[in-house]
């Protein structure tokens, strides 16, 4: 079975008993991992328990596909339930998945934990989990609107902090592409501030504001600049570090929003730094410029356009099966390109 939206939460914390395996996958690696401990907890009160935990990968598996449905049958030396977790799935693992369902019917006595990366509809895996009434699939995307303004206030809550509104709003500009990531910031912006407390602009500035999405922020002026060379060596890094596609398609949209406010306000008679001044978070000094240039060169109506093909490539990215770095390359180039047009073209 498919667990989408709002069922995804209360069926982590409370996995139906008749599911008897759990494919996470997509491309927040870091949401994979951090569900996948959720998940385990619920089953064995220490994941280190030799005895009642068993870690595989499918490297463990390719030549030996049945030990998957004998780790699952296993009974817990120590008594209880058991948990299976199952590392860098790919498509690969299908049949021997298949043999594992066939073979445990409920979670009874075991669950098993599948933990895969991006998986495209036509994938074999996915299918099959989602097919499965004694399967589960849970799709993993980057935080983003009030599922990371949860993360954010639930991590710095926990050290008795409070952000303002504007630092909220600068911590959900620049987090949320990888959860673990998003996690270890907050927690080093939580030690950055030594004690409970609010949290203002400044301070999340001084803490995240150089580290946290640098890549992506090169990758979005690149583009709304029209700078191809400079967005070309930006897509690179930021595919050689393990960020997603539809991570850097979602950031240059978020950076395509606010440009289309601000070009909104000059449209409305104001001039272009007092429509910077007035976005929440505020640009960042060292990005004025590029932003103010960016402003001036894209009308609200070119924006607009640029927005409708950002929506349709993170669509695309997880629809169609075609490679998500080139959908996502392709769609900035042509940003980048529109962007080159003089600046009073249609």
């Amino acid at each position: 079975m498919k667990i989408t939206g709002a069922r995804q939460e209360p069926f982590i914390a409370n996995p139906d008993r008749a599911v008897a395996a759990i494919l996470l996958y997509g491309p927040d690696r870091g949401l994979v991992r951090e569900r996948a401990r959720r998940l385990g907890a619920t089953v064995v009160d220490n994941s280190d328990d030799p005895f009642g935990v068993a870690e595989l990968t499918a490297a463990d598996l390719k030549g030996d596909p049945a030990r998957l449905s004998d780790e699952a049958l296993a009974l817990s030396l120590g008594g209880g339930r058991r948990l299976v977790r199952v590392r860098e799935a790919t498509d690969g693992l299908s049949a021997a998945c298949t043999g594992m369902l066939d073979a445990v019917t409920s979670a009874e006595t075991v669950l098993v934990i599948v933990e895969a990366g991006e998986l495209g509809p036509r994938s074999t895996l996915r299918g099959l989990f989602e097919k499965r009434q004694n399967a589960a699939a849970i799709a993993c995307y980057g935080d983003e609107g009030g599922g990371l303004r949860r993360v954010i206030g639930e991590t710095l809550g926990n050290h008795g902090l409070r952000p303002s509104a504007d630092a909220m709003a600068f911590l959900m500009e620049n987090l949320g592409s990888d959860r673990s990531v998003t996690r270890a910031e907050l927690e080093k912006l939580a030690l950055y501030m030594g004690a409970p407390g609010d949290v203002g602009l400044d301070d999340a500035i001084a803490c995240i504001g150089d580290n946290a999405s640098s890549t992506l922020d090169d990758a979005c002026y690149a583009a709304a600049s029209g700078d191809q060379a400079g967005l070309d060596k930006a897509l690179l890094r930021a595919f050689n570090e393990g960020l997603h596609p539809v991570a850097v398609v979602r950031a240059t949209a978020r950076h395509f929003l606010r440009l289309h406010q601000a070009a909104g306000m000059v449209q409305a008679g104001k001039n272009a730094d007092q429509a910077m001044k007035s976005l929440r978070p505020p640009v960042i000094f060292k990005q004025a410029d590029r932003f103010r240039d960016q402003v001036r060169r894209w009308r609200p109506d070119r924006l607009a356009v640029a927005l409708e093909m950002l929506t349709e490539a993170e669509m695309d990215c997880k629809t169609t099966g075609m490679p998500a770095s080139a959908i996502c390359g392709r769609t900035l180039m042509r940003i980048a390109q529109a962007a080159r047009a003089p600046r009073g073209a249609p």
